[in-house]
């Protein structure tokens, strides 16, 4: 009876990090909090805000990456919660927006 290699079922490895790892990324993550707070007293002119978000968008794909376990997920998984993210943030826009625009003092 020859050995049957079942190749529909995918496992996903789940990588393990040690301590000293997820802590410099803490300690990159407060260089990244202390670099935030530095640009805000610099005057960049219109690109202080632009840098600002820039910086926070890397710490949350730090967050997200290695805090949350998402490197090493499932796909299918993944896509589905960044989907229903953009979805409800799309509502969230719309309703404040529609609030906006419907204000008397406008």
């Amino acid at each position: 009876m020859a050995e049957h290699e079942d190749t529909t079922h995918v496992e996903h490895e789940h990588t393990t990090h040690s301590q000293i790892f997820y802590i410099a990324i803490g300690v990159a993550l407060l260089i990244l909090t202390a670099t935030t707070a530095a640009v805000a007293f610099v005057n960049l002119g219109p690109l202080n805000p632009v840098v600002a978000l820039l910086i926070a968008t890397i710490k949350a794909a730090l967050v997200v990456i290695f805090f949350m376990h998402v490197k090493g997920a499932s796909e299918k998984l993944t896509s589905a919660v960044v989907v229903s993210g953009f979805f409800f943030l799309a509502i969230l826009l719309t309703l404040s927006l529609a609030d906006y625009l419907t204000r008397s003092w406008r």
